[in-house]
C-alpha cells in the first residue's frame, strides 16, 4: 500500500501516526540483530518504516535485503531510499525492480551527497544530475505503480529571501512531476518548522508534509548528529542537557519530554500535520520512551504469541529452550543480552549490534569548510608541524581534529600532557581513554549513569604511526603481558596479540539493581570496519588543500604510509603504565636519529 494513501486514511480518522527509519548495518550479525529489532519494535505500531541507501549505492544489497524482509516477512509496508549518487541508469533501474519484486510500493528519491572520497557532487555517465530527474525516471518507467517522497530542509526558511525563493520553487517543480508526500530533515527549533510548512504551503505546495523527529539517544550522539546536519539547537536545549552530558540516561529522560513537547506543538499548530518519522538510528529505548511520553503506546509489554519468540541472532536461531525462571519475563530475558548496547558511549560499539555502522547510513565527511579549516589547522609542511597540531589538540588548545569534532573530553585533562609528549615523539593519538579505578557514577570528569554507582575503565590509546616507529614499538608492547593491540594498514592487513576474538570491555559500570553495564568494547571486527572510516578523514584533511601543494602531500603521504593501531592496558590499576613503552620506542627513535645525524655529519 502507497504511504500517501496511509496518510490520507489517516487524516480521515484525525488519527494519529508515526514510522521509523533505519539504515542497512556494517556487518552480518548486525544485519540479523537488526531484523530481531525491527521486528519487536513493529509492535509499537508504526503505519511504515523507511530504509536508508549510501552514497553510490555501497550497501544496496542490504537495503534491498532489508526492504524485502521487512516487506516479506516482518510484515510491515517499507520505503525504500534511492540516490543519484554514482549511480547509473542500469543500478537505479534494478534497485527498481528489485524493490517492486519484494511488493516495495515506496520510494524516498533523493539527488544524495557527494560519494566516498570526493568534496563535490557530479554525476555520473547515463546517471542522473538532480532529484527530479530520478522522480521524472521512476514515473516513466513505473507509471503510478511507486508513491515517491523528496525531502524537505525546514533550516531553507532561515536563508536569504532570494536563496530560499530559489529551494521553494525546485521542491515545487519536484512535486510537479509526481511526489506524494515530503519527509523532513530533523529538526529541534518547532517555530523553524512551524514557519517552513505555513511559506511551503503559500507557495502553493498542498501534498502531506511529514517533520522528522530525532530523538535524543545520548549526548555525543546528538552532539555530532546536529553538527553534521547543521542542525539550529535551541539555547534552552542545550542548557538543560549539558549538566548531564555524561549520564546518558538523564539525557534520553531530558530529550524524551522536549521532543514530546516539540510533537504537541506541532499537533496544535493547527498545519495539518498529525503524523511523525523518528530516526531510530537503529536504536530502540529512546523511540519507545518517547511514544510512552506521548501516551500513543501503551506502557505494557509486547504481546507475543508465545511466552518467547525464537530469534534471528545467529547464536539463537536454533535455540528451542529456555530457563523456565524466565516464563513470565520474556522482556527483561531479551533485554539483558539485546539492548544494552542502547549505552553507546565509546566509539567502539558491539559490531553485533544493530546500530553498528555509519552515524545515520549516509556516508562519512569531515564538518569543516575550507576556510574553517584552515583557520583551525593552518597549512603544515613538516611532520613535526603535523605532530604539533595533534599535541596542542591534546593540550586543549585547538578546537578539533579531522576525527574530532569537538575539543578533548574533561577526563582527558588527566593525561593531556602524556599524550601531547606521544604526538611530539610521532604517535598521532585519535582517540584515547585514562585508567579508571572506581569512581563514583556522578564523578564530574569520568562519571556516567544512573547515580550511586561506581565506573571504571582501561588505559586505551588509538593512533596512527610510521613504520619505522611501530618496529621499534611492538618489543616494547610485547613484553607487558598486560597490553593486547590491533594494528592495520590502510588495505586492511590487521595483526594483533590478542588470541581471543571475542570483545575487550574497556569501560564497565556497576549499578544499584542493575547487572554490571559495558558500555564501550575493542574488537577486531569493529576495528577493521572503523578503520575505513579513519582513513577516509585523513585522506578529506589532504583534499581540502590544493592538489599541488606541499600539505596536501604531505598528509596524503601520512595516510598512504602509517598503520593504524589501538592499545588496551588491562591493568586498570596501573594508571600510567600504558605509556612506558611509548616513551622508550621515541626515545629510542630519537637517538637513532641522533646517531644518523652525527654520523652523516663527521
Amino acid at each position: 500500500m502507497k504511504i500517501s494513501k496511509k496518510i490520507e486514511q489517516a487524516q480521515k480518522e484525525n488519527k494519529i501516526w508515526w514510522s521509523f527509519e533505519y539504515f542497512p548495518p556494517r556487518t552480518a550479525q548486525g544485519l540479523q540483530n537488526l531484523l530481531d529489532r525491527i521486528e519487536r519494535m513493529r509492535a509499537l505500531g508504526p503505519e511504515f518504516v523507511d530504509i536508508t541507501w549510501n552514497a553510490g549505492g555501497r550497501t544496496s544489497d542490504l537495503t534491498s535485503e532489508l526492504v524485502k524482509t521487512c516487506q516479506k516477512i516482518i510484515g510491515v509496508e517499507t520505503c525504500m531510499h534511492l540516490t543519484c549518487t554514482n549511480m547509473p541508469r542500469e543500478k537505479v533501474d534494478m534497485a527498481l525492480r528489485e524493490a517492486k519484486q519484494h511488493g516495495c510500493r515506496n520510494i524516498l528519491a533523493l539527488r544524495g551527497d557527494p560519494p566516498l572520497g570526493k568534496d563535490e557532487w557530479e554525476a555520473v555517465e547515463g546517471g542522473f544530475v538532480h532529484g527530479i530527474d530520478l522522480v521524472r525516471h521512476i514515473r516513466k518507467e513505473y507509471g503510478d505503480y511507486f508513491g515517491i517522497a523528496v525531502a524537505g530542509f525546514p533550516q531553507h526558511v532561515r536563508l536569504p529571501p532570494d536563496e530560499f525563493e530559489f529551494e521553494l520553487k525546485c521542491l515545487k517543480d519536484k512535486i510537479d512531476v509526481g511526489v506524494d508526500f515530503i519527509m523532513t530533515q530533523m529538526f529541534y527549533d518547532v517555530d523553524i518548522f512551524i514557519d517552513w510548512v505555513k511559506a511551503v504551503r503559500a507557495y502553493g505546495i498542498t501534498i502531506p508534509i511529514v517533520p522528522g523527529i530525532n530523538p535524543l539517544q545520548t549526548w555525543n550522539g546528538f552532539m555530532k548528529s546536529t553538527a553534521l546536519a547543521r542542525t539550529t539547537i535551541p539555547q534552552a536545549l542545550l542548557d538543560m542537557l549539558e549538566p548531564h552530558k555524561s549520564n546518558d540516561e538523564k539525557v534520553r529522560e531530558i530529550g524524551t519530554k522536549v521532543v514530546a513537547d516539540m510533537c504537541r506543538k506541532i499537533m496544535a499548530a493547527d498545519i495539518g500535520i498529525r503524523g511523525f518519522h523518528f530516526y531510530t538510528m537503529n536504536l530502540e529505548k529512546a523511540t519507545r520512551m518517547l511514544l510512552e511520553e506521548l501516551q500513543l503506546v501503551p506502557r505494557v509489554e509486547t504481546i507475543k504469541p508465545m511466552p518467547w519468540r525464537q530469534s534471528l541472532t545467529p547464536t539463537r536461531r536454533n535455540e528451542t529452550i529456555r530457563p523456565i525462571f524466565w516464563a513470565n519475563r520474556t522482556k527483561s530475558y531479551l533485554s539483558r543480552t539485546e539492548n544494552w548496547d542502547e549505552y553507546p558511549n565509546g566509539r567502539f560499539g558491539d559490531s553485533r549490534s544493530p546500530a553498528y555502522g555509519e552515524l545515520d547510513g549516509y556516508g562519512i565527511w569531515i564538518n569543516k569548510t575550507k576556510e574553517e579549516a584552515y583557520k583551525l589547522w593552518d597549512h603544515p609542511t613538516t611532520y613535526d608541524e603535523v605532530a604539533a597540531l595533534f599535541a596542542t589538540f591534546c593540550r586543549g588548545k585547538l578546537a578539533a581534529l579531522p576525527w574530532s569534532d569537538s575539543p578533548p573530553s574533561p577526563e582527558t585533562t588527566v593525561i593531556a600532557d602524556k599524550l601531547a609528549k606521544l604526538n611530539e615523539l610521532g604517535f598521532f593519538t585519535i582517540n584515547s581513554q585514562p585508567a579508571v579505578n572506581g569512581a563514583r557514577s556522578d564523578d564530574r570528569r569520568f562519571g556516567w549513569g544512573p547515580s550511586n554507582g561506581y565506573v571504571y575503565q582501561k588505559a586505551y590509546l588509538e593512533f596512527f604511526v610510521s613504520p619505522e616507529l611501530l618496529a621499534m614499538l611492538l618489543p616494547y608492547i610485547e613484553r607487558d603481558p598486560n597490553i593486547t593491540y590491533h594494528v592495520i594498514n590502510k588495505t586492511g592487513d590487521l595483526r594483533t596479540n590478542t588470541h581471543s576474538e571475542g570483545p575487550n570491555a574497556v569501560t564497565w559500570g556497576v549499578f544499584p539493581g542493575k547487572e554490571i553495564v559495558q558500555p564501550t568494547i575493542v574488537e577486531a571486527i569493529s576495528f577493521m570496519a572503523w578503520k575505513d572510516e579513519a582513513y577516509e578523514l585523513g585522506r578529506q584533511w589532504a583534499r581540502l588543500y590544493e592538489p599541488d601543494s606541499p600539505t596536501r602531500k604531505l598528509i596524503s603521504d601520512i595516510m598512504d604510509s602509517h598503520f593504524l593501531m589501538n592499545v588496551v592496558h588491562n591493568d586498570f590499576q596501573s594508571e600510567d603504565a600504558i605509556f612506558e613503552p611509548f616513551f622508550k620506542a621515541g626515545g629510542q627513535l630519537a637517538a637513532s636519529k641522533a646517531t644518523n645525524s652525527t654520523v652523516n655529519g663527521h
